[in-house]
């Protein structure tokens, strides 16, 4: 089912700050970390997620360093700061609050 982009664009930073919730990761491994656990339904570009990594990152919430892969090739990596993981569950407690009214209203026999 091809989803309504508007509907991911609200729940982005709370996206890549999850998918960075358990260890350090570099941009191509989160996009396709978000489409393996999403089954395909989030299909990110790097046009998408970089901007975002960005904006992050002047937030505090992510920063970034530089490593050398095993080829020699260097490799830009994000970690999640405390101030990331702060909001990071902030956001998740509000998605929870609003998907739950959300499902409410449209399965109300629920």
């Amino acid at each position: 089912m091809k989803i309504d982009k508007s509907l991911l664009s609200g729940s982005t930073k709370m996206l890549i700050l999850s998918l960075l919730r358990d260890r350090d990761k570099y941009g191509y491994e989160m996009i396709s970390q978000l489409a393996l656990l999403s089954k395909n339904v989030f299909d990110m570009k790097e046009g998408t997620l970089y901007p975002v990594l960005h904006s992050l990152e002047s937030d505090g919430c992510v920063v970034s360093y530089d490593q050398k892969t095993e080829s020699g090739r260097l490799r830009r990596y994000y970690r999640l700061t405390d101030r990331g993981r702060l909001q990071l569950q902030e956001q998740t407690d509000q998605w929870e609050a609003f998907s739950g009214a959300v499902n409410m209203v449209l399965r109300p026999e629920n």
